[in-house]
């Protein structure tokens, strides 16, 4: 992952931070029915967040305008609702003709049902392994607990 990010405080996000890293990316939203996945998505940190695996969560507001907090708010919400302790970027967009360049490279990736393309909604989830390479792909009502995603990141920390 050789992108320029920034994080949701609005300081750099160091890529050593995130090298030799699996990292489980998730575009997210703060007034989504999908929105209790941070509960999930904080588990999934709590259980494999080491030297080798973090959850990165991605605030964007494109889809219903379900992300429209100030980057203080999103970071309020976050910590006060669902005790977040795995980084979040600032708001970017991850379609259209602004998708920043980390969803250009996710979204190529197919997933189990040979689908790429767009992000289809707030909480769709990408595995990207310790190499930087996009190892699995899963929609946003597959559950952060699901065996489809744990079994992933158990495979990509293993190999």
């Amino acid at each position: 992952m050789d992108f320029d990010l920034t994080g949701i405080d609005g300081q750099p996000i160091d890529p050593k931070s995130l090298q030799g890293k699996a990292v489980l990316v998730v575009n997210v939203a703060s007034k989504c029915g999908l929105t209790p996945q941070y509960e999930g998505l904080e588990a999934l940190q709590k259980k494999y967040g080491s030297e080798r695996f973090t959850v990165l969560g991605v605030p964007a507001n494109q889809f219903a305008g379900q992300e429209p907090g100030t980057p203080e708010e999103i970071q309020q919400f976050c910590s006060t609702k669902y005790g977040v302790s795995f980084p979040l970027t600032e708001k970017l967009e991850v379609n259209g003709p602004r998708q920043h360049p980390l969803y250009k490279q996710l979204t190529a990736f197919a997933d189990a049902d040979g689908k790429a393309g767009e992000v289809e909604w707030n909480f769709e989830k990408f595995l990207v392994s310790p190499a930087g390479d996009v190892v699995a792909r899963f929609r946003p009502t597959v559950a952060p607990d699901d065996q489809q995603v744990t079994g992933a990141i158990e495979k990509v920390l293993s190999a």
